[in-house]
Formats: C-alpha cells, structure tokens, sequence
C-alpha cells in the first residue's frame, strides 16, 4: 500500500496501530485477571490481538515505502529501527489471547460433555472433566498455574507493546515535527506581524 487519497498510507494506518494496541492490552488484560470479564472479553480480545497482528506488518510495511520517499535523517532512522520492535510485541498479544479463546472453548466443550452426561438421566457416571479435578478447574483447562503464568504474560505483554507504540509514536513525531514550527504564534493570513 503506498498512499491513500494523495496522502502516504503510513500516517493513515499508523493512526489504526495506535488505537489497537492500547485497546487489545487492555482487553487482554481484562481476559486474564477479571474472571468474569473472561467470559464476556475472551472473543473480542482475540479479534482485536489478531487484527492488531495484521495492521502491524502492514503498517511497517507502508512506512518503509515512505522511508525511501523522504529526507533520511537521524530521527527517521530511529524511527524506523523502533518501529521494527513493534511486531513481537502484536504477536505476544495475539498468542496469549488465542490461548486464553482455546482454554474458553475447551472449558465451554468440557462443560456441554458434563451437561451431556448428567442429562442421561439418574445413576449415570459423571464425565470427569465436569467434576472437580486438578486439571479442569473454575481457572480452565491447565489450572491455577497455567492461569497465572497466563495472566504473569498477559501484563508484561501488554505494558510492554503500550510503551513500545508510544515510543515509535513519539520518535515518528519527532522525526516528523522537530524543526518545522516555531514557539512564537503566527499573525493569521492577510494580517501583517504584532511589532
């Protein structure tokens, strides 16, 4: 993609990245320390860590093509090195969402085969994923450990992909802003300077 109604595509898209990235930390977040946000957030989180996976790549994508279309200076290059940090940071996001969807829909499979089994009627042999075992828990499937180390990912991945999209934002900013303004306010058009 190389522009977009005459402007670069990047600074279209990079508007998205910003929006997605807060958005898809904070839901999975949710999804991994509010339990009963879990069951309401799980899908919704993994879309939003599966598109926030996509515009990443194809936002870089466009900004290398701006790249080789403008002056490289010092704060592009850092610019664009930073913005290669990004993508790990989207597929830590989308690997722990879509771990937290498969643990839902194991738990959902397990609960239906339960109901199944119940339903046979009296005298029937629960299925032992519907029990209380070690491995089947209110936590999902894995238990209390896999919870937590779960939830242990989830924050650092979302504290660390936030920090990251804002430093590339600050640093595109910069590399964008420096030098082209002035701290004194400009007399509007057709009016001559404040002497």
């Amino acid at each position: 993609m190389t522009t977009v109604g005459g402007l670069p595509a990047h600074i279209l898209l990079v508007h998205a990245v910003i929006g997605l990235v807060p958005l898809t930390a904070v839901l999975v977040v949710l999804v991994a320390v509010w339990p009963s946000a879990r069951r309401w957030l799980t899908w919704p989180a993994a879309a939003a860590a599966l598109v926030t996976l996509v515009s990443v790549p194809v936002t870089t994508d466009a900004g290398e093509w701006l790249e080789r279309r403008v002056e490289r200076t010092a704060l592009m290059r850092a610019h664009t090195e930073l913005g290669d940090t990004m993508l790990p940071w989207a597929i830590a996001l989308a690997v722990i969402a879509l771990a937290y969807l498969a643990r839902k829909l194991l738990a959902d499979r397990a609960a239906r085969r339960g109901a199944l089994v119940g339903a046979e009627g009296p005298g029937t042999a629960r299925a032992p994923s519907a029990g209380r075992s070690t491995s089947w828990t209110a936590d999902g499937p894995g238990g209390r450990v896999v919870s937590l180390v779960l939830a242990v990912l989830a924050v650092v991945a979302a504290i660390g992909s936030v920090v990251t999209v804002y430093r590339i934002g600050d640093s595109g900013a910069r590399a964008v802003w420096t030098g082209q303004f002035t701290e004194q306010a400009q007399p509007p058009p057709g009016r001559p300077p404040a002497g």
